[in-house]
């Protein structure tokens, strides 16, 4: 390309003079002789790689990774040792929430005089076409990645991937075995659930002895049930058998149900499971138990008392561990503690340039949470830099938490007890949901909306929600802590009358000091 020379650089001559050409109308020219970029073809590096790029595990890491490497040019093979979807969509988030879903609609006919709606006869849950139901959808979501995959071009591989050396991996499926070369690898293993080790309690879904896996497929309602572990697995099936009809037990070591969340919001959660008839016990362990002739007696120790619980079904809440074994890692240069492994930084690379990991494998990330939210986002950023060259980072201060009780719990950001500790001078927002007009319109009234900001500039720091839809409303506070949004920009944001979001606008109203509907 021949370019005029600007006015600047032009040397003087002994010639006719010329009038060189005016800046703007120069820089419009060079602009417009650019030649548009075209899309970046990523052919293969050589003739020994089988693929640009292999990504281990497809679930909501793993899958989404692969389609985005395939979307900037990759030739890209995705390795799954059993369903489309991994732990999230054939045993964690679908699952649960389809049946949680059940359960909250079989409460709104039962309740639906207090709306003057009449339901003659008994309303009672269908066990089997509710697991049905919940099945399909888990079929139906699981056929969706098979056919975005066809879509985009990616190759799916079944069986199990372990490292050979750093760019080469054997898969064995039924006694075949398959060897894959590549440039680059994504480690999207994910976890699986541990059986904790409680003196006594032996056996497994035989036994009565559940878990999270077990209770998403359970063969029947148990009349009694204990649930160890408070977070959001805890809390979560504590709502759906409860409603189903059992008598439920949650046993949480920590003070309050889902820490690691705002406190308030755990105290109002254990408050509001109680209201249902859930037996909630914070502060406690699960000290023992011994078999029965109709399941187990669990010994729960709280502080120097233990009291007797009989059940009919333990279900165990907590304790996960990376899928990790069996791929030889090390072959493949990659770092590895016990509970998974290493990353270098927010690029979601490894210690072997060429390798990436995410998800609920990574271990040493600050912020880092096994949240399949979480390993989407990452899968991204990785491939992104793997294909790319790019050097993007998570930001992990703007990830969104949820649990989905009736009513839901949604978070982002600090929490107050965090925010003080990292030595903000805070100030608080709060208000319920009980006045406004379409959560009376709706019967539900129930939870608030709590803000954490920086006194002197304002900086919304955390958010953090409980009531109906709140896993639906928390993004306004991602998106206000993503872009470091002040309290002035988001009181100064209409929100949309009667809607339960009202709730917000009046949580940053108060923490600014001016909450025009707080009592």
């Amino acid at each position: 390309m021949t370019r005029e020379p600007s006015p600047m650089s032009a040397t003087p001559t002994n010639g006719p003079a010329t009038a060189p050409p005016a800046p703007v109308e120069s820089l419009i020219r060079d602009i417009s002789e650019i030649e548009a970029p075209s899309p970046k073809e990523f052919p293969m590096p050589n003739e020994q790689f089988d693929a640009d790029l292999v990504v281990i595990g497809a679930g909501p890491g793993g899958y989404v990774a692969a389609i985005r490497a395939a979307q900037l040019g990759a030739k890209v093979i995705c390795v799954e040792k059993e369903y489309l979807g991994g732990t999230c969509l054939n045993w964690g988030c679908i699952p649960s929430k389809a049946l949680i879903a059940s359960v909250e609609r079989l409460e709104h006919v039962r309740h639906a005089d207090k709306l003057g709606v009449k339901v003659a006869g008994e309303s009672k849950m269908d066990f089997a076409a509710m697991i049905a139901r919940k099945d399909k959808i888990v079929q139906t979501q699981r056929g969706g990645v098979g056919m975005l995959f066809k879509k985009n071009g990616v190759q799916h591989v079944e069986g199990f991937a372990s490292f050979v050396d750093p760019h080469t991996i054997e898969v064995k499926k039924d006694g075949d075995t398959r060897t894959i070369r590549a440039k680059h690898f994504v480690l999207a293993m994910g976890s699986s659930v541990i059986h904790l080790s409680i003196p006594g309690l032996e056996g497994k879904a035989e036994a009565n002895v559940w878990t999270s896996d077990d209770a998403v497929n359970a063969p029947f309602v148990p009349k009694s049930m204990l649930i160890l572990g408070g977070g959001a697995v805890g809390a979560e099936f504590s709502y759906v058998f409860n409603g189903l009809g059992s008598k439920v037990t949650v046993v949480e070591m920590m003070p309050n149900l889902i820490p690691g969340m705002d406190a308030d919001l755990g105290v109002e959660l254990g408050k509001l499971l109680a209201r249902k008839g859930i037996q909630v016990k914070t502060g406690a362990t699960l000290e023992k138990c011994e078999k029965t002739a109709n399941g187990w007696k669990c010994f729960v120790k709280k502080g120097v008392e233990t009291e007797e619980v009989e059940v009919e079904v333990v279900l165990l809440g907590v304790g996960r561990k990376a899928n990790i074994e069996g791929v030889n890692l090390d072959k493949a240069g990659v770092e590895t503690d016990r509970r998974g492994v290493h990353v270098v930084d927010g690029s979601m690379r490894t210690h072997a340039p060429h390798i990436y990991a995410i998800g609920d494998i990574v271990s040493n990330l600050p912020g880092h949470l096994a949240l399949a939210h979480m390993a989407s986002h990452e899968g991204i950023v990785a491939v992104t830099n793997a294909i790319t060259g790019a050097d993007k980072k998570v930001d992990y201060r703007a990830l969104p938490a949820c649990v989905y009780t009736v009513p839901e719990v949604a978070s982002v950001g600090l929490s107050e007890e965090d925010a003080r500790g990292q030595g903000h001078d805070v100030t608080i927002g709060k208000f319920l949901f009980r006045p406004l007009g379409k959560a009376m319109a709706s019967t539900e009234q129930d939870g608030f909306v709590k803000v954490v900001a920086d006194k002197k500039y304002g900086e919304v720091l955390g958010v953090h929600m409980i009531g109906a839809h709140v896993t639906d409303m928390i993004h306004e506070g991602v998106v206000a802590i993503k872009l470091e949004a002040t309290l002035e920009y988001m009181t100064d944001t209409i929100h949309a009358h009667p809607t339960m979001s009202e709730a917000v606008l009046e949580a940053f109203e108060d923490a600014a000091g001016h909450a025009i509907h707080k009592m």
